[in-house]
């Protein structure tokens, strides 16, 4: 008999280790499936019937012998329970339930939840209790879609239908030309299945169920589109990622490269050189920056090889090509952060793309940073890590600086050998004092008719979307808020409606303030409902221009829909001169060659948010989208408005000067203690009654200093609890405690052993966030 080490699939931080079971010799799989790691089973827990996912299995025998299983529990072969079932085939292998032991240890996660990141989208079966209180097994909601197909059959040459049966002829003129799916077929011909039927019992026709990959479609035509001759940057880079390869340590590569440098073509020509090894490579990309684009890229080198995994996707297509991932038949992966526990065997090669980018922070258990979690696999299978920006993090370039294992390379021009746009600062504060109360400055007026008159393309970035950020009465200043979150309504144009960003809540803008009754209700900020009205306004009334010039809007609003991303960038492609109006979607991964100009709006939207790295934001910001402008022959400019002109931020960005940014930046996090100098831990407490959040948070605040002075001492610090800026979420309110280590030391560590003994408040949650990407 095998003793199996279960994580039971209930997230829960009293469940911290695996459970063993034992597994009955003669097996309790259907379909001939045994219990292996990584696969579902039905088992039962505290007299509920629960699914759990194998770990590890050893032999009852040799672990009677110590006495304890794998993770250190007591073993006794009589008295472990059984798997009743074995429900599914395995997820994962030894690597992933590795990984997921460490991920729970690193950001003090359920064991559940992190197993659960290696598991197929939507196709986990699990334990639902009916309304009669009674537990039961729900099978999963997706799984992979057979469609019926027909094909000729061994008497099908020479067959005669009779001269009436119409449909037996229209159906075998299909098929004298290939195989076709009967769904076709009743669309052309209507009710199908009683001439099939009737054929396939004369052996005519053959009927087979054929695998349907959702979003898959190929007509096998691939070719592979050709290498282009590398820059000597771009070798030197190269090189570089080989050698780290070579080394087989979990070397990671720091490319630092301007924006349109040819860092995609390093990491193609990296991807080849690992597959010819018989390696897997991996690539991750911001959501945002998924583009069609990003993925047509990879596919023209790579073909049908590439499986692609992001949240615009159905969770049906996730799912099959998780499958197709798993299958083996997949030797390259492209996708978001979520991409990283797909079943890739081999992996030798892991790419970040635009690694500063905050989507690569997971915000729900477990809060892992994608960065060191990809670190952490290669440094295991010997393969090598690349992290690719134009504006690299701060602690990317502090671990290139400090760490013996990491290596910057840079690629400072441009591959086409073209300079970056100049950038130009217009200060809107000295606009408004000349008596300007537009949006758009004089020069941005002026640029945007002289590029647009000319057939050129235009990018305007406005980091907020809406058509105003709140309404305010000019009698009595009443704000309209969210009910159920400490934030203003934001309004919007189209239905004329207050929205709430963060918790959806949306009611109709009210004619009158509903405190006093005023009818005075100004709009105050601008969202980018407003802005298009205003700038198709603007360039009506230009000569050469005027209403045939489309404006193309990309926020969360107009890409709610599926594939809406991918038209509008063929829209905004198509057209011979048009405005890309967006929010922080469009600063990166687009490539037209014929934008020739690119306006940010405001950029002081995030630099006085209360976060330590609202400075490094906005630098990095900037310098995205203004690599967005002359990219190819034509000429580019960029126009940065900002009532903040001398901000060094600002400053910096608009003369590519990271060397000035950094000067001002790393003292002040020195001084204040924040990263990369420090490790910190975000220990989040949240609940529905604002005094019982308040004092739970009080007493882990108790709890944490005591653990801190006797573990550590003084090298570490503990913050005291305090509500978080935003205060209130969807009805529920939240406070903070922030503790702070040196980088060196394991701050996970004691924050588990605390959340794992505590007893936990029946109506409060808490949990750590390690390695926090802001502090809101």
């Amino acid at each position: 008999m095998k003793i199996a080490s279960v994580i039971v699939d209930i997230p829960t931080q009293a469940l911290d280790t695996p459970y063993s079971y034992a597994v009955p010799d003669e097996g309790v799989g259907e379909e001939g499936l045994a219990a292996e790691v990584g696969c579902a089973v039905l088992v039962s827990l505290g007299g509920r019937k629960a699914v759990g996912y194998v770990v590890a299995l050893e032999e009852a025998e040799s672990s009677l012998d110590e006495g304890v299983d794998l993770w250190g529990n007591p073993l006794s072969a009589s008295k472990l329970k059984m798997i009743e079932r074995v429900l599914s085939k395995p997820y994962f292998d030894e690597e992933g339930a590795a990984c997921a032991q460490f991920l729970a240890e690193r950001y003090v996660a359920p064991l559940s939840s992190c197993v659960r990141l290696f598991t197929p989208p939507g196709a986990v079966p699990r334990v639902v209790r009916g309304r009669d209180g009674r537990w039961r097994l729900e099978e999963p909601t997706v799984g992979q879609v057979d469609d019926r197909w027909v094909t000729r059959g061994p008497a099908f040459e020479g067959f005669e239908p009779r001269k009436n049966a119409v449909k037996q002829q229209a159906v075998l003129e299909v098929l004298a030309q290939g195989d076709a799916r009967i769904a076709e077929l009743s669309q052309e011909f209507g009710a199908v299945d009683a001439t099939l039927k009737a054929l396939a019992a004369k052996e005519v026709v053959r009927i087979e169920r054929r695998r349907r990959m959702r979003g898959m479609e190929s007509d096998g035509a691939f070719k592979p589109s050709q290498a282009p001759e590398l820059t000597a940057g771009q070798q030197q880079a190269l090189e570089v990622i080989e050698a780290a390869r070579a080394a087989g340590d979990g070397r990671v590569v720091v490319v630092d490269g301007v924006t349109g440098s040819g860092k995609t073509e390093v990491y193609l020509q990296a991807i080849e050189r690992t597959l010819a090894e018989g390696r897997t490579a991996m690539v991750l990309v911001p959501e945002i920056s998924l583009t069609p684009q990003t993925v047509a890229r990879f596919r023209g080198r790579f073909g049908d090889a590439v499986a692609v995994m992001h949240s615009r996707m159905s969770q049906g297509e996730r799912y099959d090509q998780w499958d197709f991932v798993k299958s083996g038949a997949a030797r390259v992966v492209v996708g978001a952060r979520s991409a990283l526990f797909t079943p890739l065997a081999n992996v030798g090669l892991i790419v970040i793309d635009e690694e500063h980018e905050g989507s690569y922070k997971q915000d729900s258990a477990p809060r892992y940073t994608t960065r060191d979690v990809a670190a952490w696999m290669m440094k295991r299978t010997g393969g090598a890590l690349v992290l690719g920006s134009a504006t690299p993090s701060i602690e990317a370039l502090y671990g290139a600086a400090k760490d013996p294992l990491w290596s910057q390379v840079a690629l400072p021009e441009r591959a086409n050998g073209r300079p970056l746009p100049a950038v130009e600062v217009v200060d809107m504060a000295a606009e408004f004092s000349s008596g300007s109360r537009s949006m758009f400055s004089g020069r941005l007026t002026r640029a945007l008719q002289q590029e647009l008159s000319q057939g050129h393309k235009v990018v305007l970035l406005l980091n907020q979307r809406g058509f105003a950020k709140f309404l305010l009465c000019r009698d009595c200043g009443f704000v309209p808020e969210c009910p159920h979150c400490a934030t203003s309504l934001t309004y919007h144009e189209e239905g004329s409606k207050l929205v709430c960003h963060h918790c959806g809540y949306h009611v109709g803008a009210p004619p009158t303030c509903p405190e006093c009754g005023s009818p005075y209700l100004k709009k105050f900020g601008a969202g980018t409902q407003r802005v298009e009205a205003d700038l198709r306004a603007l360039l009506d009334g230009m000569s050469g221009v005027g209403p045939q010039v489309p404006i193309i809007r990309m926020d969360a609003d107009t890409t709610k829909a599926k594939g809406a991303h991918q038209a509008l960038l063929e829209e905004f492609g198509a057209a011979e001169a048009a405005v890309l109006l967006g929010t922080q979607m469009i600063a990166k991964g687009l490539d037209f060659d014929d934008v020739t100009l690119v306006g940010v709006i405001n950029a002081d939207t995030q630099l006085h948010l209360p976060d330590y790295r609202a400075g490094e934001r906005t630098f990095q910001l900037i310098e995205q989208v203004a690599g967005r402008a002359g990219r190819a022959s034509l000429p580019g400019r960029v126009l940065v408005q900002t009532y903040e002109a001398g901000d060094v931020a600002i400053r910096a960005a608009a003369t590519y000067d990271r060397a000035l940014f950094l000067k001002s930046e790393l003292p002040k996090r020195k001084a204040l203690q924040y990263p990369p100098y420090v490790r910190m831990a975000n220990v989040l407490v949240w609940g529905k009654n604002e005094d019982e959040v308040a004092a739970e948070a009080e007493a882990l605040h108790r709890a944490l200093e005591e653990l801190v002075h006797c573990e550590v001492g003084e090298r570490w610090s503990v913050l005291p609890a305090s509500p978080c800026v935003l205060g209130k979420l969807r009805n529920t309110y939240r406070w903070h405690i922030v503790v702070k280590a040196p980088a060196g030391d394991d701050i996970s560590g004691p924050l588990a052993r605390l959340f794992r003994t505590r007893k936990p408040h029946p109506a409060v949650n808490a949990a750590v966030d390690v390695d926090p990407v802001d502090l809101l």
